[in-house]
């Protein structure tokens, strides 16, 4: 079997954990230590559903207008970009500058090389801090941060879980807005606030790879007013 090879390592920003780049062959794996894998370039259909069932709720927005917390491998903006017309834009958070820096090298052919659309805006920063400035400035939020409400790298992505993040949210919004959020598990709880901060909430499972094997969790959540 062909071994994994260790390309880069970075820390997560505010006492998190290190991050992992690996390569086998044509594959990538970002894994973070004593947890784990936590992203993988084989496996990421359910990624892809996030952006493309989002995407077909914006479906009369012309120049819609998206915010994505967590660029990972690439594949939930490149699936964005697959279905928003030419006028939409993508702004894009990411916390670890390395994780930009991977999409815009090794990583960049596995999917499609999106950060190079002019479509989309990258900013290194927290995607809490985004939300905390912004107003009425979007028509979806998409985020992918740290496994879900059950977080493992940094203890501070809890507060976009909580229902001061949520309400921050759901202000950053525009009227009949989505969040979209991605979760390897269910979260009842979480389930929950969605509901208690006044969204509209579908939940729904996805397969991780293919049609068998592991779903995962996306909540889609409109605002109404």
């Amino acid at each position: 079997m062909i071994p994994w090879i260790l390309l880069d390592s970075a820390q997560v920003p505010g006492k998190g954990g290190e991050l992992r780049l690996y390569q086998r062959d044509k594959e990538f794996s970002i894994k973070i230590v004593g947890h784990g894998e936590l992203m993988t370039s084989r496996v990421h259909d359910s990624e892809d559903a996030l952006a493309e069932r989002t995407c077909a709720r914006l479906r009369d927005r012309v120049k819609a207008r998206l915010l994505i917390g967590g660029l990972g491998l690439g594949f939930t903006l490149a699936a964005a970009l697959r279905k928003i017309g030419g006028q939409a834009q993508v702004v894009v958070a990411e916390l670890v500058p390395a994780v930009v820096a991977w999409n815009r090298g090794p990583l960049g052919e596995r999917a499609g090389h999106p950060l190079q659309d002019p479509r989309v805006i990258v900013h290194e920063v927290d995607v809490a801090r985004i939300l905390r400035a912004e107003q009425q400035a979007y028509d979806a939020i998409l985020l992918d941060v740290d496994n879900g409400p059950e977080g493992l790298t940094r203890k501070q992505n809890d507060w976009l879980y909580s229902l001061n993040g949520l309400n921050a949210a759901y202000a950053a919004l525009r009227p009949q807005g989505v969040l979209a959020v991605w979760s390897a598990s269910p979260d009842r709880r979480f389930l929950q606030r969605l509901r208690k901060v006044g969204f509209e909430v579908d939940e729904v499972r996805v397969h991780a790879h293919g049609k068998k094997g592991t779903r995962h969790i996306i909540w889609f959540a409109r605002r109404n007013a």
